[in-house]
This record gives C-alpha cells, structure tokens and sequence, in this order.
C-alpha cells in the first residue's frame, strides 16, 4: 500500500473522498476543507468564523495523521469573495494565528465564481510532510 486514508476520530465519514492521504513518503495531501464541523454543519455565516473553522479541521487531520501544524508546507485559499476577505484582514490574522501560531508556509489564493456547498465562503485545501 502507498498511500493510507486519514480521517478525523468523531468525524462523520468522507463520502466519495478523504480528507487526508498519507503517502508512503511522508507527504499528507489534505483535501479542500470548509466550514463545518465534525457533523458537516456549517458553523456560522461569517467568512472570519468559518475560516478558523477551516484551519481547525485542518489542523485535525494533520493532527489524526500523527502531526503539527508546523509540518503543513502549503495552502490554497479558494474565496468567493475577495473584497470580504481583504475588508477582515486584521481579523484573518488574528484567527490564523490563534489556529497556527506563527507558522506561515507557502500560501496562493484563488479567486473563485462559487463553491460546491452553497453555504461556504471558503475553502482550502493542504500539503504537510511528516
């Protein structure tokens, strides 16, 4: 096997993706994640309160694959909204560094028409080594 599925205990189940792959390698492949919690309900409506969502299920699923937020190596940012989130840039910061500390790894943004859960802001999607 090259590869090992990694989900969250106390999560529902990913239908028709995973939310982590672990290669053999050490490279763990985070799928796009959004604001909901562990029963996929969105948590608010707020683009700051879902993306600290976001980071926190991100930082699970490094966490259930045995890491820390410092072995995350990249993000991609998918936002719907970009005047949104540079209106909150103080308030981005603040939530990402209450989620990650100081950890800043390589980071793009795209802007995007829509995403596939009418209710979401925001997606984004990971790569750590661990």
């Amino acid at each position: 096997m090259t590869h090992k599925v990694i989900h969250p205990d106390g999560w529902l189940p990913a239908k028709g993706y995973a939310n982590g792959m672990l290669a053999k390698d050490g490279t763990l492949y985070i799928g796009g994640q959004i604001g909901w919690d562990a029963e996929k309900r969105m948590v608010c409506d707020t683009f700051i309160g879902q993306m600290r969502q976001v980071l926190l299920n991100i930082r699970a699923i490094v966490a259930a694959a045995g890491g820390t937020v410092e072995d995350i190596t990249r993000l991609t940012w998918f936002v719907i909204d970009k005047a949104e989130y540079l209106a909150a840039q103080a308030e981005v910061g603040a939530a990402y560094r209450d989620v990650f500390g100081k950890h800043f790894p390589a980071m793009s943004m795209v802007v995007v028409a829509g995403l596939v859960e009418d209710d979401a802001k925001l997606e984004i999607e990971a790569t750590a080594h661990l």
